[in-house]
């Protein structure tokens, strides 16, 4: 068995993939792709059609978009390697962990994707944020949070055990805590306790010493 995962550490959703494959107890392989390389002919015919990041393939089995990606590695092989559990077998657990990626996809991503535009992306290219947009975003993200906060009242994880819907979570997160923003979690017990639960995971932490994350914000 084989896996290859095309993408780029600095990515958050090559990262994501990693943890998946770190959490189900898989080995892989690792090619770093090139802003150039994604729009060449070979990878838009072979990779992702899109020309994005990242795509796997699996001893032949070629698969892209990240969320694809992790379901396939856990319908495949959760349980064959590790006892970790990301998606229960449970129907009804099933779709709680559905709902909750769904809800981190429609007002969670959304928001922090543009607040790390600003206060990251803008700085890594040597520009000044756009304190307007910034200040939007994170009133989006004060919503949202005051909402999670309410979720995660009683329980540790979104579905009451970790599972992929909190796993999606984490690399953006991390990256916006590391950015100055960690008000916006701390302030928020439930919500902080939940961070840390995920944040601090062992997968996670080898994620973070492995592709040197410290330094990509």
């Amino acid at each position: 068995m084989t896996i290859t995962v095309y993408g780029h550490s600095a990515s958050s959703y090559t990262i994501i993939v990693f943890y998946v494959l770190k959490e189900l107890g898989l080995s892989y392989e690792y090619y770093q792709t090139t802003s150039e390389e994604i729009k060449s002919p070979e990878y838009l015919a072979t990779k992702h059609s899109f020309g994005k990041i990242p795509s796997l393939n699996d001893d032949g089995f070629q698969i892209y978009e990240t969320r694809a990606i992790a379901r396939y590695l856990i319908k495949k092989y959760q349980g064959a390697k590790t006892s970790n559990v990301l998606i229960p077998s449970d129907v009804q657990k099933a779709a709680l962990v559905e709902q909750f990626i769904s809800v981190g996809t429609s007002y969670y991503t959304e928001s922090l994707i543009k607040l790390l535009a600003q206060v990251i992306g803008m700085k890594k290219q040597g520009n000044e944020p756009d304190l307007k947009i910034a200040n939007e975003a994170r009133e989006e993200l004060v919503k949202t949070l005051d909402v999670y906060e309410k979720l995660l009242e009683g329980k540790d994880y979104l579905a009451g055990e970790f599972s992929l819907a909190d796993l999606l979570h984490i690399p953006l997160t991390f990256y916006a805590i590391k950015a100055g923003e960690g008000d916006l979690w701390n302030k928020r017990p439930n919500v902080l306790r939940w961070w840390k639960n995920i944040g601090e995971r062992e997968c996670w932490k080898n994620i973070v010493t492995e592709y040197k994350l410290d330094d990509v914000v």
